[in-house]
């Protein structure tokens, strides 16, 4: 059997000497006895894959809607995809890929229903009760709201994973000051995340129609990616070009990436972990030259997919939903499951409800309003 000493040991061996490892974790809030044949970060990634705040990213929006069709991003496929590409940068860098894949997993638990508006409307509904951001209640549900455990509440995860989950530094009263930055692990399943969500939003919304290739011709990225894409001896038909190009950009973007963090981790002198965090500014991070490039495609996205009416509509609609489940839960908690009401005895009821709110699927939230609105639905 090859044991989590071993692993552990061959850690210490194969991986660069500013990576975390997993024999030198600062443990988790209630101790717990190793495992026999899993490394603590392995335990991490197996407990948030089995959470339900993790099932249920299956039926949450990442841009479209879930009723508008089965074959957009959902926010499970987006973070299966995260994962995928910080774990292909983590094994370049010589990086940790099992803290890499667990905060990657789980930097989405805390996302509500109906993507980033129904963050917006969460947030609104919550002024003047303590806010909403979906990082922090990512950290409420692996600390407290899950209940999978008969010795302390949530999933007990690593320090490690955890503080790669709170990537604002947010200090968290009763635990200790964050290191001014973030470990090289947690700095890249940030970035995988921006990476992903540019190339496969640009998908989706070709996929949808809401933007045209054709428009994206004067975007020198898409432009430079598409030549070379045609200069190999594309398939003529219009979807494979367009899937192979994506690919282009992804890959473009994620050797960029390595090079200029090399670069980086050489000109900093990171020699270990703690070299990392103790600075202001990003290792892991792209060129200017990069930035730059992507500029315009942030730009062309955020003004013809993310502002197109009929994404507006989507979410304007989510927002007066969550809004309308809010005030009705409040007014009248009766509505709320018994387990939801008891814990209204104890804590704020605003909290309550925009926890009870932020675990819905979209699927489910309309259900929900149906059921309370529509005098002709079943409850």
């Amino acid at each position: 059997m090859f044991t989590r000493k071993e692993m552990e040991a061959q850690e210490r061996k194969c991986l660069s000497p500013y990576a975390v490892r997993s024999s030198e974790s600062r443990g988790r809030v209630h101790p717990e006895p190793e495992h026999p044949y899993r490394t603590c970060f392995q335990r991490d990634h197996d407990r948030i894959i089995h959470s339900t705040a993790f099932r249920r990213l299956e039926y949450k929006t990442q841009v479209f809607v879930i009723h508008e069709g089965d074959y957009y991003r959902t926010r499970l496929t987006h973070t299966l995809e995260v994962a995928q590409i910080a774990e292909t940068i983590a094994r370049a860098l010589r990086l940790n890929t099992d803290l890499v894949r667990s905060i990657a997993l789980a930097h989405d638990l805390g996302h509500g229903p109906f993507g980033h508006s129904g963050e917006d409307a969460l947030r609104d509904l919550m002024e003047g009760h303590g806010g909403f951001n979906h990082n922090l209640h990512a950290l409420r549900i692996v600390d407290l709201l899950e209940e999978r455990y008969p010795g302390f509440p949530g999933l007990n995860l690593t320090k490690e994973v955890r503080e790669g989950m709170n990537k604002h530094r947010v200090s968290i009263p009763g635990e200790a000051l964050l290191p001014t930055n973030l470990s090289l692990e947690a700095q890249l399943a940030n970035v995988a995340d921006e990476i992903a969500y540019d190339h496969h939003d640009l998908d989706d919304g070709l996929t949808s129609g809401l933007i045209r290739e054709e428009e994206l011709q004067r975007i020198p990225m898409w432009s430079q990616a598409r030549k070379e894409v045609l200069k190999r001896g594309s398939s003529p038909r219009a979807e494979i070009r367009r899937v192979q190009i994506i690919r282009r950009l992804i890959d473009w973007r994620v050797t960029e990436l390595i090079q200029e963090s090399e670069r980086r981790i050489r000109r900093l002198k990171i020699r270990r972990p703690a070299d990392a965090q103790s600075l202001r500014e990003r290792v892991i991070a792209f060129s200017p030259e990069m930035e730059r490039l992507r500029a315009p495609l942030k730009r062309f996205l955020n003004e013809r997919l993310y502002h197109h009416h009929r994404v507006v509509r989507m979410a304007d609609k989510a927002q007066r939903l969550l809004a309308a489940l809010f005030e009705a839960y409040l007014r009248k908690p009766e509505q709320l499951p018994e387990s939801t009401r008891r814990r209204m005895e104890k804590e704020d009821p605003y909290r309550v409800v925009c926890d009870y709110l932020a675990g819905m699927t979209d699927r489910y939230a309309m259900e929900e309003y149906r059921k309370l609105f529509d005098p002709s639905e079943r409850v």
